[in-house]
């Protein structure tokens, strides 16, 4: 087996290397100058090596342990008392832009025809 066949070997059996070409910060080129230099067991492999995955895998299910820990926690009969509450600030509301000030405008009476100003 040639030495890019043996590369190709070493990264499928290390795929967190393709994440570093696909964000640019490193290419193909200098991993297989690296892998030529030193070859599989160095030290210089550590840094891109470095198993990141359980991770990721460990932040989604926390979030769904802490939606459903949130949601437990929420207490309905505060929330109904906030809605009865608001119900009559708009009651409120309703009543005071709806009132009779007392004040009756005058109906409006067309003037007669023959009348003029102050006649």
């Amino acid at each position: 087996m040639d030495k890019k066949e043996e590369f190709k070997n070493f990264v499928r059996k290390n795929p967190n290397l393709i994440k570093y070409v696909k964000e640019d910060k490193m290419t193909w080129q200098k991993f297989y100058e690296i892998y030529d230099l030193y070859g599989e067991k160095e030290e210089a492999w550590n840094p891109y090596l470095k198993k990141d995955e359980p991770k990721e895998t460990k932040v989604e299910p926390k979030t769904n342990i802490d939606l459903a820990s949130l949601v437990k926690n929420i207490d309905l009969d505060s929330i109904q008392n906030g809605v009865n509450s608001f119900q009559r600030v708009l009651g409120l509301l309703g009543e005071l832009t709806t009132k009779d000030t007392g004040l009756k405008k005058e109906e409006y009476k067309p003037r007669p025809l023959y009348k003029h100003f102050e006649d």
